[in-house]
Order: structure tokens, then sequence, then C-alpha cells
């Protein structure tokens, strides 16, 4: 039931505001009444893996002092009264304590965190929502074995590595692993390209060996409206002979390749479309920013 809490208000924007606080008032009992479910289950579960294993609540507590004196951690320790409250009631553990029972009852820990509402599956997914807008680093943790992203496995024998070209024609095998900092590599929703070590057509912007990630949904050449090189779209060009990447130009059905201006390489006029196809634009790259010793590519 809805209670109004509020005096009149003065203004539309207080009007707007009490709307959305009415709203989340609304919104926490039903919250709380989930979580107090997932407790209550989580302390049955608890139940009946204590009793399948054969174990009396003076036991656990035995064990967990055993573990609480090895850690100096007082947190891990389990009385039997209080276990019979987590196992009975909608009342959560301690992370310590849930840690204590992980290891009693030979349960991953995570699980149990998964139990009571936790779900350490989802920090990244989470962080994406926050949005950070600075420099930070990022755990590579994976927190559920499940977790798998698609990488190439093996390189066809026919790749060269002195030319630019398609990461995903040159693959022989894609396989998965588990690792949540890849988890935006997936072939089926973006193109990948492999920079020949002798083209410095974008250097320094894109150096030899970089590999990029290409949007073949941006396949429409833009000819204004960034401020500087480092806003300007790179395109990412199929040509009868190989692959160009480089910034393009439109006229009057010729496309024109232009180049970095601290290139060797000079500007490249190609008729358009019969000769040149735009795959798409370079969305990211990956590359080494300080040149390093020459090693033999396996």
């Amino acid at each position: 039931r809805e209670v109004d809490y509020f005096s009149p208000l003065s203004s539309p924007l207080d009007t707007f505001a009490v709307r959305w606080v009415k709203r989340i008032i609304r919104i926490v009992p039903a919250t709380r009444t989930s979580l107090a479910e997932a407790q209550l289950l989580a302390g049955r579960y608890l139940r009946e893996v204590r009793l399948r294993l054969g174990l009396g609540l003076r036991e656990v507590q035995d064990a967990s002092a055993i573990l609480a004196a090895k850690e100096n951690n007082e947190e891990m320790y389990i009385s039997s009264a209080r276990l019979g409250q987590i196992e009975i009631e909608s009342s959560a553990p301690s992370v310590f304590k849930i840690l204590s029972l992980s290891a009693i009852y030979g349960i991953d820990f995570l699980h149990l965190l998964q139990r009571y509402g936790v779900r350490p599956d989802r920090v990244h997914k989470y962080r994406k929502k926050v949005g950070r807008q600075f420099t930070h680093p990022v755990s590579s943790t994976v927190y559920e074995p499940d977790t798998t992203v698609t990488v190439p496995m093996r390189i066809d024998p026919r790749f060269h590595w002195e030319t630019t070209q398609l990461i995903n024609r040159v693959v022989a095998i894609w396989g998965e692993i588990p690792a949540a900092l890849l988890a935006h590599f997936n072939p089926r929703e973006h193109i990948y390209a492999y920079v020949g070590l002798k083209d410095y057509t974008m250097f320094p912007l894109i150096r030899p060996g970089a590999l990029m990630m290409i949007d073949d949904r941006r396949n429409r050449i833009v000819q204004e409206g960034w401020k500087d090189e480092h806003e300007r779209p790179i395109y990412f060009i199929e040509m009868r002979d190989g692959y160009r990447v480089s910034w393009c130009e439109l006229e009057a059905g010729k496309l024109i390749l232009v180049p970095h201006p601290a290139s060797p390489v000079r500007v490249q006029t190609v008729n358009f479309p019969d000769d040149a196809e735009v795959v798409g634009q370079v969305v990211g790259i990956a590359m080494r920013i300080v040149s390093g010793s020459e090693t033999t590519l396996e």
C-alpha cells in the first residue's frame, strides 16, 4: 500500500522527485523479501549437506574452532547455536563463516556465495554499467568456471606475417578458454586483422604487428566531423592484391587511401567500388608502443 508521507509540494520538480522516492519505498520491501527467501533456502541447503555428510552441530563447531585457531580469526568460528540459526532462519552468515563452511563441507566457496544471492560472475558486467572514465587496472580473475571466450588456437601455415590480413580468414582452428579479461573477443561480432610487419601505412598511429578489431557495420566513409587525427576514422580496405588500413576519402568514384603524414607510404587512389571494398572501421587496437628486439613468430 502506498502512503503519502510528504507535505504539499511547491514545484513540478518536487513532485517528480517524490514520485521516484515513492517508487523506491514500494520496491524495497519486495527486494528484502526475495533476499530473505534466498537466505532461508541457503540455510536449508547447508542443513541438507551437513546431514548428508553425517555431521552433528557440535562436530561442525569443533571443526570451525580448528580453522579459526589456525587462521587466528575468531570470525571463522561457528557455534552450534549459530549454525542452527543459520540453517532454520533467514540469517546470512558472515563471509568468514561461509569460508569455514565451504572448507568443512567441501563446497565451492563461490557456489555458497551464489546461494546467498552474491554473484561474483557478474562483477565484469557490473563494471561495464558503472563505466569509470579514468584509466584503471582490470582484474583477470575468472569467477565462474564455465566462463569461456573464443580465441584462435591454430594459425593457417599459409599465413604470411609480412602482409596485412584478416585474422578471421587465417585462423585454422578457433577454441574456447576461460578468461574474463578477453570477454570482448568474439569473432562472431567483430572482424580481427593483423597489420603486416612491413606495413607502415598508419605508422606511428598503428604500428606493424598490431592486432585490430574491425566493426564491419561501419563500412561507409565518413569524411568530416572529427577534430584531429586521433578522432578521424581509420578503415580496413580489401583490394585486389591484398588489404590496406588507412584514412579514406571519396571523390568522383575514386577511393583515396590516405596514410599517416609520418609514414613513408604514398597516397593511393583506386576505382571505387570496382577495385576496393570497405570492410569496416578500425574500432580497437592492440600493439607494442616500444620497439623490442626481433623475435621469431611461431
